[in-house]
């Protein structure tokens, strides 16, 4: 019974390293969990260049094509509201003109020379704030491109977090309000 005792405890380990052993190229890789993504410094200044030629391109660059539409509908109807203030203000200047020049068949005969001017003013003030909007929107496109790009590279892990929290005081039992901030190692 001895022997067969240790007959079969020699069977069982030299039988047990074939179920445990493990084939070559199929072993457990480690993956590196600390390792972040290298960040390029010039691409937010690509982005920014990019939409400095082209309104929308920067946003292309950062793959947040949901904003193309917003950028060209944005300085899409400031400049039109530029060019119909810009024709509309031509149309009185040159009705005014006209009228110095002693020409009376206007489109605009139903008007004395004080409204003449005073259309002038409005539509030359109109026309100068759509532009200045229109430059605005461009400017804006760019610092969007901007700091898009900067935030694509910020990293944002599940190892931070801040949540507001709501705890009830222990003396008076009245629910006091505040803020906890967490940072897993």
């Amino acid at each position: 019974m001895n022997k067969q005792f240790y007959i079969l405890i020699l069977f069982f380990l030299l039988g047990n390293q074939n179920i445990f052993s493990q084939e070559i190229g199929k072993a457990l890789i480690v993956k590196d969990t600390l390792k972040s993504k290298d960040i390029d410094p010039l691409t937010p200044a690509k982005a920014a260049f990019y939409s400095a030629i082209v309104p929308g391109l920067g946003q292309a660059y950062n793959k947040k094509y949901w904003k193309i539409p917003l950028v060209y509908g944005a300085i899409g109807t400031s400049l039109y509201f530029y060019i119909n203030n810009n024709k509309k203000y031509h149309s009185y200047r040159d009705a005014y003109k006209r009228r110095l020049a002693g020409y009376s068949d206007d489109q605009y005969q139903y008007l004395d020379d004080s409204r003449l001017i005073a259309a002038q003013r409005f539509y030359q003030r109109n026309r100068d704030l759509s532009l200045l909007v229109s430059v605005g929107f461009y400017i804006l496109n760019i610092v969007d491109a901007n700091i898009d790009a900067h935030l694509t590279q910020f990293n944002v892990s599940d190892k931070l977090s801040f949540a507001p929290d709501v705890y009830q005081n222990e003396i008076n039992a009245k629910p006091n309000i505040g803020l906890t901030f967490n940072y897993r190692f």
